[in-house]
Formats: structure tokens, sequence, C-alpha cells
């Protein structure tokens, strides 16, 4: 059946469902990273806090990904019941935060969620018991081993999922395949930065959204949930036509955030993705639309060391002047409307229909 015009009856459902889920995949990876980090501790008990860092990092989060992956699983047949999907979507959390610690390494980024980043929680932990040599090395260096941890530990608790076919897993190859090509490709456009020819620098940046986020964010969960139930291909067409679109908008709207977003709820510091010298589709348009002094400016300015607020707010002001933010509104506007054309055509139950919609209003109607 086809997506419903009117307001959904299962929309109840679909929170408990929702909720319940979320909670289960909570609850497994507590589990999983208990017994972790008693194997861990059985090394020495000093190699238990990198197991910490990661659990502490787990807890946050809106299990986005695996909740894309549960209704994936359920619009292609799969049981509310099943222990698989909730074993997936524990995996999906780990994979997703080795990413987060691994980007706030690379973007020098001091929190996450409102708390100090993985690297910056091992540096204080240096600095608290009187370790001799570079607190910020240590940190550094601590973060990137719980960073590799987590990606181990992702693909131990994907391997021992019982029906994992080998659709699900070229799948999930492939996505972690994308991921690290796609933050390649981040950190190359702002290492080139003034080099690159700013004419096709909204396209550069749109396909470092799709592959080092979109793609990762929503199209391969949902595409992992329906292969874990045997999807047809047809149906797995039809998630991604959906899915890809909606990932985009929803890695553009962080952007937006990143810049224009409020400390208080997104736990960020304001503007910084320009103290960072991320060079999104925002910076894309606005090298496009914008006067050469401006322009001059974004290039020389944006991602500085000493950059200071009120040039923070200057980058700011210029990208709110020239059009680059409404021009990356509209691109969001027209991504989700396209998400939304697709999912009206996803061959699937109303239940697990409305329960795609939930994701869809979740990744693009919000402020954090």
């Amino acid at each position: 059946m086809s997506f419903p015009e009117t307001v959904s009856t299962f929309e109840p459902e679909v929170q408990k469902l929702s909720l319940g889920f979320a909670d289960a995949v909570a609850s497994k990876l507590e589990e999983f990273l208990s017994a972790k980090t008693e194997e861990v501790s059985s090394i020495t008990s000093s190699a238990a806090e990198i197991v910490s860092a990661i659990s502490e990092l787990a807890r946050g989060g809106k299990r986005l990904r695996p909740l894309f992956a549960y209704w994936g699983f359920l619009g292609a047949g799969g049981s509310q019941d099943s222990t698989d999907i909730i074993q997936l979507g524990a995996a999906l959390e780990l994979f997703q935060a080795a990413a987060l610690i691994h980007d706030d390494i690379i973007d020098n980024s001091d929190t996450r969620r409102g708390r100090p980043s993985v690297h910056k929680h091992f540096e204080a932990q240096h600095q608290s018991l009187g370790l001799s040599g570079s607190a910020a090395n240590y940190g550094m260096a601590s973060a990137i081993l719980a960073g590799d941890l987590c990606l181990s530990l992702s693909e131990e608790l994907f391997a021992d999922i019982p029906s994992v076919n080998a659709s699900t897993r070229t799948i999930f190859n492939r996505m972690r395949t994308q991921v690290m090509a796609g933050q390649y490709l981040d950190v190359l456009e702002e290492s080139a930065g003034p080099a690159y020819d700013p004419t096709e620098a909204v396209k550069r940046a749109r396909t470092i959204v799709r592959f080092k986020s979109a793609k990762y964010s929503t199209e391969n969960p949902i595409l992992l949930g329906g292969a874990l139930a045997n999807a047809t291909p047809e149906l797995l067409r039809s998630y991604s036509a959906f899915a890809l679109p909606l990932g985009e908008a929803f890695q553009l709207r962080d952007d937006v955030l990143g810049v224009f977003g409020d400390p208080e709820v997104t736990g960020k510091p304001a503007g910084d993705d320009l103290r960072e010298g991320k060079r999104t589709e925002l910076i894309a348009h606005a090298l496009l639309l914008t006067s050469q002094v401006d322009r001059d400016f974004i290039q020389n300015r944006l991602g500085a060391p000493d950059l200071s607020d009120e040039e923070v707010q200057n980058l700011s002001d210029i990208l709110r002047v020239s059009g680059a933010l409404e021009r990356t509104e509209q691109s969001i506007d027209e991504l989700t409307s396209q998400s939304l054309q697709a999912l009206r055509e996803i061959q699937t139950h109303e239940l697990a229909l409305t329960g795609m919609q939930f994701l869809s209003d979740a990744v693009t109607k919000r402020s954090k």
C-alpha cells in the first residue's frame, strides 16, 4: 500500500514501538559494554577507562540510526520481537560512536552532546592523574584507540547476529568504506580550501555530505534493516529513494545548526563549525554569492586558530546576508520534499510507513 494522506491511526503504536526499541538497544549496549569492561579489566584495571569512555558516549544520542534499521526491518516483514534487529541497532550505535570520536579529533572539537569530547576527557584524565608529557597528545592518542575499539566492537556485534545474510554483510561493509572515504574528502576539502575552484565547491560539499554522513545516517541503516528481513531488491531501492535525500537534508540542517544553532540546545559553542574550518554547503554557497572582499575573508580566516568572536560573527553575517543560508534552507526543503514523495511510493504496511514518517519528522524538524 502507499503512504496515507491523512493522519495515521498508528502514530501511538509507532511512538510506543520506537521508544521500546530505543530502550532495548540501550540495554544491549550497556550489557555488551559491561562485559567488555570486565574483559579489559582482566588485563589490568587501568585499561578499563577506554571502555568507560565509550560507554559514556554511547549513553547519549537519539538512536536515529537504529530506528531507521528497525522500521526498515518491520517494513520488510521483520518481527517486532526480533533480538537480531536490536543487536544490529547496537552495532550501528558503536559505529556511530567511533565516527564521532574520530570526527571530534579531526575537527579539534572540545565538546560532544554538551560534554567534553572523548579526547578532551582523556586529556583531563592526564591532568587529574598528574601524568608526565603532553596532556593533549595523551588525550588524542587515547581517543584514537577508543575510536578504533568502537569499530572493532561494532563489527563483533554485527558478525554475531545469527540471521545476517550476504546482502546485509555487503551493505555493512560498504557503509564503513563510504564513511571513511567521505571523511577523507572532508579533510582534503578543509586542507585544500582556497586552492580549489570555488565554482565546484557546492558539488564537492554535497559529495562529502552524502558519503560522510547521509548514507550512514539514514540510507544504510534502513537498507541494513530491510536486508536483515530479506527485503526484495525493489523494496530496498524504494528505501534508498526515501532515505538518501532525507539524510542529506539531515546533514545540511546540522551544518546550519553548527553556525546558527543555540548553544544551550545543540551542546556546542555558537559558530563552532566556523572555528573548526568546516567547508560546508553553507560556505560553498557564500563563496559563489558574496563579494570578493568577503570571499577573501572566508578563505583567509575560516578555521584560523586565532579566530576571534568578532570574526565568527562577521562570518555568520556573511552567510546570512549573502543568501548562503537561504540557499541552504532551500536545499533542505527540496531534499525533504523529494524524500517525502519517495516515502509515498514505498510498498509496505501502514505501520512501517508511519514509523518512517515519524523518523522523517525527527530528522527534519529539529533544533539540535
